[in-house]
């Protein structure tokens, strides 16, 4: 917000109130530009993970990736319990954070399965809650699994090592997602204060990564649904 600021030539102040507004615009141009699509035929599901303030407050972004474009589909961010290690200094520090994934995991399932042909296929890594949320909130749809790997340097730690990675859809959408929006930069300081912030600058960032795929990269001929001040 304050590099916005900056280059802009505003106050952070109104950066930060105008935030709400550019997530609203960028919802209502997800909600048109899947409407527009064709029905959906092979998705790739998994989650990524960020934090608010600080790692002892993790938060989940489940999000879908259509396979053969790229192109995300649906995201949601929610809040979830500290693992290994930082679990005990989590709810020691801040007390029990409630695991809201399997709201996040209803949310994005049920948005691809509204917009999929009949024949729906999602890949997914080999998670052990994938399976029974999918049958839930997608029954017809076929689920197939991969193992997890090991991460490479390269991509943010999102792509992969050993060859042929099957959701590289997905991982390379995930790398391009931390690079892009800096609070989600592996060992980054510009850290989300606010979930609601974080979803809000991942939904402009959705717009802007859609748009651009279906403009083939062209981002200067990308006409915005708002006025950008220069």
């Amino acid at each position: 917000m304050r590099r916005s600021a900056i280059l802009i030539g505003i106050s952070r102040k109104t950066v930060e109130r105008r935030i709400p507004y550019f997530a609203k615009v960028s919802k209502d141009w997800q909600k048109k530009f899947l409407e527009s699509r064709q029905p959906v035929t092979e998705v790739v599901f998994d989650d990524m993970e960020s934090s608010i303030h600080t790692k002892l407050k993790p938060v989940s972004i489940p999000m879908a990736v259509e396979k053969s474009s790229r192109l995300i589909l649906s995201y949601d961010v929610v809040s979830m319990p500290a693992k290994g290690p930082l679990a005990k200094i989590s709810v020691a520090k801040y007390g029990k954070r409630p695991d809201d994934r399997k709201k996040g995991w209803k949310s994005v399932i049920t948005t691809i399965h509204n917009i999929s042909a009949e024949k729906l296929e999602i890949l997914s890594d080999s998670h052990k809650m994938y399976p029974s949320q999918i049958r839930c909130y997608a029954p017809k749809a076929l689920h197939k699994t991969v193992l997890s790997r090991r991460a490479c340097v390269a991509g943010q730690g999102e792509l992969k090592t050993g060859g042929f990675d099957p959701m590289f859809s997905f991982n390379h959408t995930a790398a391009m997602t931390r690079a892009n929006i800096n609070r989600l930069i592996r060992k980054t300081w510009c850290t989300s204060k606010k979930l609601e912030n974080l979803h809000a600058h991942f939904g402009m960032y959705q717009m802007w990564h859609n748009e651009g795929i279906l403009a083939n990269g062209k981002l200067k001929n990308i006409i915005l649904p708002f006025p950008v001040v220069a």
